[in-house]
């Protein structure tokens, strides 16, 4: 493989697509990063930042969805490195994708295939705020540039043999060898953190315990000893733990029953109110995200 090859890594998340471009030699160098961010939102944005105007984008785009998102993300890899051919794209030897969801057979990273497709379209229903977006994004990339490699990275492998007793839900075990389980997420995100503490020499990153946080639009902690995770905040889905963007994290779940009886709430109007009009959004009554509630707390006292 030359020296000049690209490997491009897209982490898919449920209100931007992040992305960056590594160059692959004798080490690995990042030669620009870049994001759809607020997809949804009246102003979204693209930005990229690199060594190179033409890597030094930022404008306001119209992204409704996750397919226009990713649209723009194609349009912009075939005129940032051109084709070579029908089948690939310039210099760019293969991408990496951030899967949400591996289930309980996905445990280590894996070249994607027709035949894990249809596994992860099956497991959809674990998670469907997130894999059926990410799935189409590989998807989208396997049409437009057949002959390039798809790498799957899970973000609940992290997780994967932690004790069985972090594993359980205190449900009737039946469930258990369903599927139904605490997996955890945002395994890839607490890799890297151990990774750091190790560069710049924590013990406890191998031999201590140590509480790791992904803090975000989803947000999870992840309790950890001697390097390996014990217990996790998320559970069965990303929408377990604490208070998220428009999650809503852990709550009485008999919930469920008291709005079914007093506002005939159907199940599906339950699984939306708490992944996407809860959390920040549902406490503040006005956005999501940080950023905005931080401008407006001194006058609003949802946003405080």
């Amino acid at each position: 493989m030359s020296t000049e090859s690209r490997i491009l890594s897209i982490n898919g998340g449920s209100s931007s697509i992040k992305f960056a471009m590594y160059d692959w030699g004798k080490s690995l160098r990042r030669l620009l990063k870049g994001r759809i961010d607020r997809i949804g939102f009246a102003n979204s944005e693209f930005n990229v930042h690199g060594s190179t105007d033409a890597d030094n984008v930022t404008q306001s785009v119209t992204v409704p969805d996750q397919a226009a998102a990713v649209d723009l993300l194609m349009d912009w890899l075939e005129q940032r490195l051109g084709r070579d051919s029908s089948a690939t794209v310039g210099s760019l030897a293969a991408v990496g994708h951030r899967i949400v969801h591996g289930g309980p057979k996905f445990s280590r990273p894996e070249r994607i295939t027709p035949q894990m497709l249809e596994q992860l379209q099956q497991l959809s229903p674990f998670d469907p705020e997130h894999l059926p977006a990410e799935l189409m994004l590989i998807e989208a990339i396997g049409k437009r540039f057949p002959d390039l490699p798809q790498i799957a990275c899970f973000d609940t492998a992290f997780h994967h043999d932690m004790p069985r007793v972090a594993q359980l839900l205190p449900i009737p075990r039946r469930y258990h060898w369903q599927g139904v389980r605490r997996y955890g997420f945002h395994g890839l995100s607490y890799q890297f953190l151990l990774q750091e503490l190790k560069r710049l020499g924590d013990p406890t990153a191998t031999t201590g315990r140590v509480i790791l946080a992904h803090l975000g639009n989803g947000t999870s902690l992840a309790a950890v000893r001697d390097g390996k995770c014990i217990d996790t905040s998320m559970s069965f889905t990303p929408t377990a733990g604490v208070p998220m963007g428009t999650r809503s994290g852990d709550l009485d779940p008999s919930l469920v029953w008291y709005l079914a009886h007093t506002e005939a709430m159907s199940a599906k109007e339950f699984n939306q109110m708490v992944n996407s009009q809860s959390g920040l959004l549902g406490v503040s009554e006005t956005s999501s995200d940080m950023r905005d509630l931080l401008k407006i707390e001194s006058q609003d006292v949802r946003a405080a």
